[in-house]
């Protein structure tokens, strides 16, 4: 028996629609064609099989306990999951009778691995074939079939993917017991759970929410000069220009370049007030912009995201019932911008589908040249799938609703864009200089806007009216500096994150780091998650009560502040998670081994859970500071004037302890006494009369205890401790 095995029923169905008939269904199969040559089509429901949970590995594993961590399993254990139970069972009947096996997973690692796995379990010996189908289309799928290839040619996707798997397990599971655990034992209820993707996701958000809140407005200066020819048969518009602080204002100015001292800016607006300059550099061009690429995921979600304001699951969700449903698009969970060369030979009949199933779209369809081939077509680019683009498929299984309608058009217009004419900018520039001051003034417009037509926008917004052009000076023409002026302006904080700018920089997380080498290397990766997690990771931190909505926005809870407070920067940081990406990249190239990989992130866990109630600049061993408002751990961190130890509770505590105070004499670098009234614990405090011991609690709490030589005095009197 031939046995094909998809990733999901949809794709069962359009497998078996592209094979001959006749057809017999079954409970969780299809069967194809008559007699021998009989074909038998199964699928997966996603993860037919998940890894086993810790109590499978070690019966004490099942309690939660800081003395059983960390935890790594000898043998990895897969078990079926309870949901999909039966179409499991019906699988692994039709593959222990099956001679030949089709992998027809998704193009993806998880597609590769998600079959593979069941197939290893069962323990088939069958012949494993692989076909990547990216378009659920009846000719699309009967091309893909129809040329299938080795299953063993893509053994490092799925080596990729099962690392990926187990080191989520190694690093959620053991941090999450290991934070939970730990604010238990400070009085807080719940999980606090850890992700090897997602706290990084989370870290992003509590930075830009901190960074708002702690802004401070500052005011710079910007200097404005109008110039215009000092010569009668020159150009006479006149044209604004702003200053350009040379190095010896560098001492002045911020990381952004601005300058923040008023008095050189009035110093330098007299200096050129009605004196005479030279044009330095003028340059006058029209730069052609080629189109810009078809979608990927990540790039669909972020400009869905941007234009619609839809969330990016929402994004996920829709394109995925475009793909499956109506089977209007293309593989949507692709993380390329790419086409097959072999696609160009089918523009037409996509050019004339999009014409019918978006009949808005029609007018621009009439427009095209389709003979034109952008740098989209590329196989050297394409790897296992390819852009997010229409199909030939002219019409919907029934209507579509408005998200639809609007990801569709959003997908077609960006297709439609490949067969438009480049985008003419005409753009000018002239540096003018008076003395020793420089002044550049900037011009562009839109001469000819090609495929800007097919360019969807945002409202336009009142703003600044439209510059005129500037006069066509040459080098060295003389200018006369008519007015000087000095305008202050406020630094403005940055934006909280929205859907759209969460992706983006998940998607570009270079610029979130701080190391340059670190910032090259990662450049190369696809960032943190991959373009089918990322919407799930986002969803998962709202889910979790870690990030809130505030209309558009999205924030960080109490809850979220306080875990990433809690946690050292290799965990909460995007450094080190991008490089795992970067290095499961690396497997599925088969560049990197996953044996090692795994062992470093176990070195690694051991480390986390060894060092992290020891605050940096403490020895190992040495007891803890703990903040002298609750008695929580405390730990290192860095302000604007240098370390110091700041609260794990932050924002619910706002504890701070200097660096030089590792010996605290208020007690906190001690073992906490439970208050003997309410059980909070107590702290060591100063009155005139000298030290005593309270509650940490107050004033809720007014219990006192006696100081005894730098400890509490308990006494039991009457079966209550008394001060």
């Amino acid at each position: 028996m031939h046995l094909y095995i998809a990733e999901k029923p949809s794709l069962a169905r359009a497998i078996a629609a592209a094979l001959p008939g006749p057809y017999q269904k079954g409970q969780g199969w299809i069967r194809c064609g008559e007699g021998h040559s009989a074909v038998t089509v199964s699928w997966c429901i996603g993860h037919l099989l998940e890894p086993a949970e810790p109590a499978s590995y070690n019966p004490a594993w099942k309690r939660w306990r800081l003395e059983d961590l960390p935890m790594f399993p000898d043998q990895w254990q897969l078990i079926p999951k309870d949901s999909v139970k039966q179409q499991f069972k019906v699988l692994e009947s039709l593959i222990r009778k099956a001679e030949l096996i089709t992998h027809a997973g998704d193009p993806d690692r998880e597609g590769q691995l998600l079959v593979d796995e069941v197939i290893r379990f069962v323990g088939s010996k069958a012949p494993v074939k692989r076909v990547l189908i990216n378009d659920l289309t009846p000719n699309a799928v009967a091309r893909a079939i129809s040329s299938p290839k080795e299953n063993s040619e893509f053994r490092s996707l799925s080596h990729s993917a099962l690392a990926r798997q187990r080191a989520d397990w190694l690093y959620g599971i053991n941090l999450t017991r290991f934070y939970t655990l730990t604010y238990q034992q400070q009085g807080e209820q719940g999980v606090y759970s850890v992700g090897r993707v997602q706290t990084p996701v989370l870290g992003l958000v509590v930075e830009r929410d901190n960074a708002i809140e702690h802004f401070e407005p500052k005011p710079w200066f910007r200097i404005e000069g109008v110039f215009q020819a000092a010569e009668e048969e020159a150009d006479q518009r006149p044209f604004t220009a702003r200053w350009l602080p040379g190095d010896q204002f560098q001492d002045h100015l911020d990381e952004e370049g601005r300058l923040l001292n008023r008095d050189i800016a009035n110093e330098v607006a007299n200096t050129v007030h009605g004196r005479p300059g030279r044009i330095i550099e003028s340059r006058f061009r029209d730069r052609p912009e080629p189109p810009p690429l078809p979608l990927s995921l990540s790039a669909l979600q972020i400009e869905a995201g941007r234009l619609f304001r839809m969330g990016a699951k929402d994004v996920l969700d829709t394109a995925q019932n475009l793909y499956e449903r109506h089977q209007l698009i293309t593989y949507p969970r692709s993380d390329s911008r790419y086409l097959p060369e072999e696609h160009f030979n089918q523009r037409e009949q996509v050019i004339r589908a999009i014409g019918r199933a978006a009949p808005d779209l029609a007018p621009h369809t009439e427009q095209l040249d389709s003979s034109r081939r952008s740098a989209a077509w590329n196989d050297k680019k394409v790897d296992a799938h390819h852009a997010i683009i229409p199909t030939v498929r002219p019409s919907a299984s029934g209507k579509l609703n408005a998200a639809e309608q609007k990801i569709y058009g959003l997908i077609s217009r960006y297709y439609l864009m490949q067969f438009c004419q480049d985008a003419v900018h005409r753009e000018g520039r002239l540096t003018v200089q008076v003395q020793e001051h420089k002044f550049r003034a900037t011009e562009t417009a839109v001469l000819s806007p090609g495929w800007k037509t097919l360019e969807l926008k945002l409202k336009e917004k009142n703003g600044e009216p439209q510059k005129a052009p500037l006069p066509r000076l040459e080098h060295d023409d003389p200018t006369i500096c008519s007015q000087a002026e000095v305008k202050e302006r406020k630094t403005q904080p940055p934006q909280h994150f929205t859907d759209a700018t969460l992706l983006s920089a998940m998607t570009n997380i270079a610029r979130f780091v701080a190391d340059a080498e670190l910032r090259k290397t990662l450049r190369e990766t696809d960032g943190l998650g991959t373009e089918a997690t990322r919407a799930a990771i986002i969803d998962t931190l709202f889910r979790r009560d870690y990030l809130l909505r505030e209309k558009r926005f999205i924030r960080a809870t109490d809850k979220g502040k306080a875990l990433i407070a809690a946690l050292p920067d290799s965990a909460r940081t995007p450094d080190r998670t991008a490089v795992w990406e970067a290095t499961l990249e690396g497997i599925r190239r088969g560049e990197d081994d996953p044996r090692a990989f795994l062992e470093s992130l176990k070195n690694e866990i051991r480390g986390f859970i060894e060092q992290l109630d020891t605050p940096k600049g403490l020895p190992h061993g040495e007891a803890s500071i703990h903040c002298p408002k609750c008695r929580t751990p405390m730990v290192q961190r860095e302000g604007k004037f240098g370390p110091f130890y700041a609260c794990t509770r932050y924002p619910k505590c706002t504890g701070t302890r200097p660096m030089e105070d590792s010996q605290p004499q208020d007690g906190t670098s001690q073992k906490p006494v439970p208050c003997p009234h309410c059980f909070s614990p107590l702290v060591r405090r100063q009155s005139k009369k000298g030290w005593f011991w309270g509650c940490s609690n107050f004033p809720a709490c007014r219990q006192t205890v006696n100081d005894d030589n730098g400890k509490p005095a308990l006494v039991l009197r009457n079966s209550t401790y008394r001060h």
